[in-house]
């Protein structure tokens, strides 16, 4: 590897062994160097690859004491393996700039307000939950103390990571995707519906994986799954049209077709909260399910 640009005894700009631009980091990394000149591989402790705009990132990673940039860098990585994801650098760049800017308004005084933590604890509790073991020890391991408010935003960089979205922005939109799919199981089960089950934890769980997949071009497609669908449109047809209600709102906002087989899936979640929605005293006959005949497509229909 070969070094572009110094930007101080721990951090340099290289082109790595496969001609990318590379943000290297590790103690007196850069101490004496210059660019042309080889770096030394046995001091390099961490390697970012950004997509693009290196130089400017690899600013804010020299702006970050080394300490510092390896305990949020190594509590967030445990976090998203908790979540079973792997974190692409632009995730752990912007975390860990998110973070140090934090750290930097405690010091000044100043707290963020982050008025969606019931919105994020809804729709993403896992990542909530994770984020705020994060927030707890990275304060025990720092004089500086995030308010227990940075747990919010840390909790969609996990869901931004989860998702394999490009930002943050990106991810909020995936977020609110994922509450207005819950909206349509709430116009269909009404007060039926428990929002704090672990079922709909589940179908959460469901569509945060969904979204990762179309985000990478990559559906469900197996024939056991069709035999599903087909199965559970003649046993538990309401479902199955809630399940096609779901992926109508799915293709309009992602713009992409939705699959029969992830449709069969998505109906297994929905018979699950359908089940659990009965079993609930009612208290409102909103969502009253339909036991009207509901018709299946062609292929899934008994002969």
């Amino acid at each position: 590897m070969v070094i572009l640009r110094v930007l101080n005894n721990n951090v340099v700009l290289a082109r790595d062994e496969i001609g990318r631009e590379a943000i290297l980091t590790g103690r007196g990394l850069g101490f004496g160097r210059r660019p042309g000149q080889d770096v030394d591989a046995s001091l390099v402790a961490r390697r970012y690859v950004p997509a693009d705009n290196a130089e400017s990132v690899a600013e804010v990673i020299a702006g970050i004491p080394l300490e510092r940039l390896a305990l949020i860098e190594r509590v967030f990585r445990r976090a998203a393996r908790e979540l079973g994801t792997g974190v692409p650098s632009s995730t752990i760049v912007a975390v860990v700039d998110h973070v140090n800017q934090a750290m930097e308004r405690v010091r000044q005084g100043l707290v963020m307000d982050y008025p969606l933590r019931a919105e994020a604890a809804h729709l993403h509790p896992q990542e909530l939950a994770l984020a705020e073991a994060m927030v707890a020890e990275l304060n025990a391991a720092q004089d500086v103390q995030l308010p227990a408010g940075e747990a919010v935003a840390l909790a969609l960089h996990l869901f931004t990571a989860a998702v394999g979205a490009r930002s943050t922005r990106e991810a909020a939109r995936r977020s609110r995707l994922i509450g207005q799919v819950l909206d349509v199981l709430r116009a269909a089960y009404g007060s039926g519906l428990d929002p704090d089950s672990i079922d709909v934890a589940r179908f959460a769980a469901h569509l945060r994986y969904f979204l990762a997949r179309a985000r990478s071009g990559i559906q469900v497609a197996d024939g056991a799954a069709s035999t599903i669908g087909a199965a559970l449109c003649q046993a538990r047809p309401h479902a199955y049209q809630v399940a096609r209600r779901v992926r109508d709102l799915l293709e309009l906002r992602l713009g992409t077709a939705v699959s029969e087989d992830e449709v069969a899936y998505l109906t297994v979640h929905v018979a699950r909260l359908e089940d659990a929605a009965a079993a609930r005293p009612p208290t409102s006959r909103e969502g009253e399910v339909n036991h009207m005949r509901e018709t299946c497509p062609v292929g899934y229909r008994s002969p």
